[in-house]
């Protein structure tokens, strides 16, 4: 996760927008896997802004958080979810 340009942000504040690279460090898998779960719909698409596309960190939590858990999945993070396929989030 390098960035070429100073950062201007404070430490302690994340940037909002992440490069593909970036936000599937930022969840912690692999970049074929991000691909893979962004294509099945299980995490949202990037935006366009000038020529970059970037991903929304807060949607990524938003998602991750919709992600169904190991073991049995509770009925909030199930509703989530479905909010989520619909695009309703």
């Amino acid at each position: 996760m390098k960035r070429t340009r100073p950062q201007a942000l404070p430490p302690n504040l994340p940037p909002r927008g992440l490069s593909r690279d970036e936000a599937s460090e930022y969840l912690g898998v692999g970049v074929t896997l991000f691909d893979d779960l962004v294509s099945k719909g299980q995490l949202p698409e990037p935006v366009k802004v000038g020529a970059r596309v970037i991903w929304d960190r807060l949607a990524l939590d938003r998602a991750f958080e919709a992600l169904p858990s190991r073991n049995t999945e509770d009925p909030e993070k199930a509703k989530l979810r479905k909010a989520i396929e619909d695009g309703k989030w």
